[in-house]
């Protein structure tokens, strides 16, 4: 299609800033970008669509045009939404590069465009494929009048003899045509798309796997859910989906390869809807999180705790149990800019809260819904989830005598209902272990040789006053994960030492009154002193009370820790050569 017939079609309430002289141009795709530069996604002909997010002042037009004439795109489009008037220095940079330069009214949704631009491209094209774009709507449809991504890839099936799959980034199989893909194959898929991702490679990429070729194609998320203006591909690749197609798309003709960038495009229209339905849940977690953190009183964390299960757990009315997960991607900086990057640090916390949803939905269970069960909220670097879980139900008589009785937290028995055999009940609580299993293959080759994903999970608690003891616990086995090799590394309440596990669960009251009364005639000390009482106490200690290894160690002569650790004694009242006095510091520097 012709620039001149986006300018044509009202609907669409396009108005022309400049480059009249060249509205003839082809357009042979779309793309919406708020990427300062978006070269390594463009193959030219592309109308670009932008919110202008990457402009922060009038210098910056000009490289930015200078990229997208350079990748040879037909046009831009910029949208009034966000600062109203274009800016007449992007007008300027469009007329000196002549790229023609349209401004998008603020009631006209990108998607419409797309939408309009897709059905046209395809239609004129491959006409036997209209119906692709014309389902646009029922894509977009919820409940039983729609198909989700499964409309358009059974019309890829049926239409091209194409068989796709929609992937999570971990492998898990979102939607498909025909039989479901095995998750093996998935996990595989997946970790090919994302080392291959990691290099800066454009996509499509070729992957062959068991003797058969795929070709993985990125499903850029652009919407609301989207890392805004990302700068490096390490803020988006651990959260993109990917459509594997099973065929090598090497050898395919220009046509074909905008169809199934248009597929994409509608994919992503839906995965931005989808997304949204995550608001309401992150924002529950968040509340939650907040309260507890807080340290609010249980009956106000109860009451929100109330509203949030039945959003979890529709049907249930209240969650028996909660358990806590936390997650935090760490990426190493960098002094130059890798493929597509740039140096600096990178936010951990939206990746880790995107990833950790995904982690946490069920493998055994396909779908995007699926997720519709987990509350994940994210502070700083940290990804935190708040998790129900379900009531096992209790164990029916066997064929000899009464109930099994179990012990909490362990899978329970139940007869059969035809041989009188007794078989184990579902255990809903989660396992550090089992949540990676299936995932560890390809998020290692995503996080390559500079990220690492660490994961704790805490024990089941059964009232919101033990939410603040599971959210500590769960962040001490987190860090007992960070402490472990390897790229994605996890850790249970199981693994962590004895007071590491009851120390979250001690009042907040109690912990500052404790360590008051042991730490704080050391700490005035030291602020008048300077005498390092607190440092010598620590070292005295990992010591195992060792004159001569503590002396050592803080490079001082023998008799002059025998001095302070003295005025440690003198000042506190206590005696470091008794176990008990020599236990409570230890629980002192551990609360504080």
């Amino acid at each position: 299609m012709r620039l001149r017939a986006l300018l044509e079609t009202e609907a669409l309430g396009l108005r022309l800033l400049g480059g009249e002289d060249e509205l003839d141009r082809t357009v042979r795709g779309v793309m919406t970008t708020d990427l300062r530069d978006p070269s390594r996604y463009l193959s030219g002909g592309e109308l670009v669509l932008t919110g202008l997010a990457w402009r922060r002042d009038a210098s910056d037009s000009e490289p930015f045009v200078r990229i997208l004439a350079g990748a040879g795109v037909a046009g831009l489009a910029a949208g009034e939404a966000e600062l109203g008037d274009i800016p007449a220095d992007l007008v300027e940079a469009c007329l000196q590069h002549r790229l023609p330069l349209f401004a998008v009214h603020e009631t006209v949704a990108f998607a419409t465009i797309t939408e309009h631009v897709v059905r046209q491209v395809s239609g004129e094209r491959a006409g036997d494929l209209a119906a692709v774009v014309d389902r646009h709507r029922r894509l977009m449809t919820s409940g039983p009048a729609g198909g989700g991504p499964e409309v358009v890839l059974d019309l890829l099936t049926s239409d091209l003899d194409l068989r796709a799959w929609v992937l999570s980034p971990t492998g898990r199989q979102i939607a498909g045509a025909g039989a479901p893909l095995p998750g093996a194959l998935g996990a595989a898929l997946a970790g090919r798309h994302l080392a291959a991702t990691r290099t800066g490679r454009r996509g499509p990429h070729r992957a062959a796997v068991a003797g058969t070729t795929y070709s993985l194609f990125p499903i850029r998320n652009t919407g609301r859910g989207a890392v805004p203006a990302a700068r490096d591909v390490r803020e988006s690749v651990l959260s993109d989906w990917l459509l594997a197609v099973e065929a090598d798309a090497s050898d395919w003709p220009a046509a074909r390869l905008d169809l199934l960038q248009g597929v994409t495009q509608l994919i992503a229209v839906e995965r931005d809807r989808r997304d949204a339905a995550r608001t309401v849940r992150r924002r529950l977690a968040q509340e939650v999180l907040e309260l507890v953190q807080a340290g609010a009183a249980p009956a106000e964390i109860a009451a929100r705790l109330r509203v949030a299960a039945p959003v979890l757990l529709p049907g249930l009315g209240a969650a028996p149990q909660w358990q806590v997960v936390v997650a935090r991607v760490d990426w190493t900086a960098t002094d130059t800019p890798g493929p597509g990057g740039v140096p600096g640090d990178i936010a951990g916390g939206p990746a880790a809260q995107a990833l950790l949803e995904e982690i946490l939905v069920d493998p055994a269970v396909s779908g995007p819904d699926s997720a519709d069960r987990i509350a994940v909220a994210h502070t700083g670097e940290e990804a935190i989830a708040l998790v129900p879980l379900p009531a096992v139900p209790a164990p029916l008589p066997d064929t000899v005598g009464g109930p099994t009785d179990t012990a909490a937290g362990t899978a329970e028995t139940a007869a059969a209902p035809e041989s009188g055999e007794p078989v184990a009940a579902q255990d809903p609580a989660l396992h550090a272990d089992a949540l990676l299993a299936a995932v560890r293959e390809p998020l290692s080759a995503g996080l390559a040789d500079d990220g690492r994903l660490t994961l704790g999970v805490s024990a089941a608690v059964h009232s919101a006053e033990g939410l603040r003891g599971a959210l500590e616990e769960a962040r001490h086995a987190r860090r007992v994960a960070a402490a472990r090799p390897g790229r994605v590394c996890a850790a249970g309440h199981h693994e962590l030492a004895s007071h590491v596990l009851l120390l979250p669960f001690v009042p907040d009251d109690v912990r500052r009154a404790f360590t008051a009364r042991l730490l704080d005639p050391l700490r005035d000390y030291d602020r008048r002193h300077r005498a390092e009482l607190i440092e010598t106490l620590e070292a005295f200690l990992d010591c195992d009370g060792s004159w001569t290894r503590c002396a050592a160690r803080l490079h001082l002569h023998v008799n002059t820790l025998r001095y302070r650790v003295g005025r440690i004694e003198q000042l506190t009242g206590r005696d470091l050569s008794r176990l008990e006095d020599k236990l409570d510091f230890f629980l002192a520097l551990r609360m504080s």
